[in-house]
């Protein structure tokens, strides 16, 4: 393997605007390239907002319980969560609502096709905030998040929103834990990933944060705050992760090998990662599923990218899969090379579109030869 590609292009980075960044590459449990780049480089423990790649940690933390017979994808979430019971669909390009005439699966939650958008300045929300204080407890602000009408009926389309948050919800009823505290018994704490939190008065010294501004074009620092973390005691299986580049690549190890983590403790069945990462969007629904950064390689399995078809321009193996934040940070793993990537960098306003196509391309092509 000649990772000078890699290097090249890791180094290349801060000349397109990207102001620190840093990388871990393993193949089978062990790191291959590690890498940064930066006008100060990150830290070689620097933490980060992890955000959207929450998403994944999340799924993977639910499908422990599933492993566990406590629910199947097709269990209807109000069993779990029963606020969900009565839902209400917006109708008449947005004018009124309906009474929803399909549940709510716990399979929509998963596969973001539940109708929930990113409305995190709903008046429901809103009161929960004034009510608490600030606080947003996760199971107070997930009750008044089923206040908000959906976009569709479930299993509709595909929308990129709160699915992830609910999903943590139902984590915490059925494990009887809180939402983060599952997570590291399950997860965190057996991979070895001690720096990692879903906690936000747990988050510590962050890195720090940029916004790229197009009409200046240039990163500028911005607060190290996360607007999807809507309080003090709201833990955001959505986007509220904060960890190191060193925790990440051991959960995407551990995802590229059958759910092993390097340390021989297994998180998921093999078969849960098998499902993980299979496509679950039926024809209409994939119609729905539009990223820039994705094109037409991909589709979308249990919260996470799947990728169906090089012919869409991705060098990785069919089955490669992960997720992305909006800061830019990156997920992979590949079952059938046993590669796992984390790439950071703490930038919003990311140029996602730009980085990761060509970081994806490029990762493979060093690893094959």
């Amino acid at each position: 393997m000649d990772f000078s590609n890699l290097e090249r292009f890791i180094d290349s980075l801060p000349g397109y605007g990207i102001p620190a960044c840093d990388i871990s590459v393993c193949i089978d449990h062990k790191e291959v390239f590690r890498r940064s780049a930066g006008d100060p480089p990150p830290s070689p423990d620097g933490r980060y907002f992890a955000y959207s790649v929450s998403k994944v940690v999340t799924c993977a933390a639910a499908l422990t319980l599933m492993e566990k017979g406590l629910f199947l994808l097709d269990t209807p979430v109000s069993e779990i969560l029963p606020e969900f019971a009565e839902l209400r669909v917006l109708a008449g390009g947005g004018t009124y609502t309906v009474p929803a005439t399909r549940p709510l699966l716990m399979r929509h939650l998963f596969c973001m096709t539940s109708g929930f958008g990113y409305n995190l300045t709903s008046a429901q929300l809103r009161r929960v905030k004034d009510e608490t204080h600030g606080a947003c407890p996760t199971r107070e602000a997930v009750r008044a998040m089923s206040k908000i009408p959906l976009n569709f009926e479930p299993g509709e389309k595909y929308l990129y929103g709160l699915s992830h948050d609910i999903l943590a919800a139902a984590v915490e009823v059925l494990s009887g834990e809180r939402f983060g505290e599952y997570v590291k018994r399950v997860i965190f704490d057996p991979l070895g990933m001690t720096e990692s939190t879903f906690d936000p008065k747990q988050t510590g010294e962050l890195e720090p944060q940029y916004r790229f501004n197009d009409r200046h074009g240039r990163p500028e620092e911005t607060a190290k705050t996360n607007m999807y973390v809507l309080g003090s005691e709201y833990e955001s299986g959505g986007a509220g992760l904060v960890s190191t580049v060193g925790d990440m690549i051991k959960f995407a190890d551990a995802l590229a090998c059958e759910g092993v983590g390097a340390n021989g403790v297994r998180i998921l069945s093999d078969a849960s990662v098998e499902m993980m990462r299979t496509p679950m969007l039926d024809e209409k629904q994939q119609k729905t599923f539009v990223w820039d950064q994705l094109g037409s390689s991909y589709s979308y399995g249990l919260g996470v990218r799947t990728l169906v078809d090089p012919k869409g321009g991705c060098l990785m193996p069919v089955g490669e899969f992960g997720w992305s934040g909006a800061a830019g940070a990156m997920l992979l793993s590949s079952p059938e090379l046993k590669l796992s990537v984390y790439y950071a960098q703490h930038m919003l306003n990311n140029k996602e579109a730009f980085v990761q196509p060509r970081l994806r391309n490029v990762i493979a092509a060093c690893v094959s030869g």
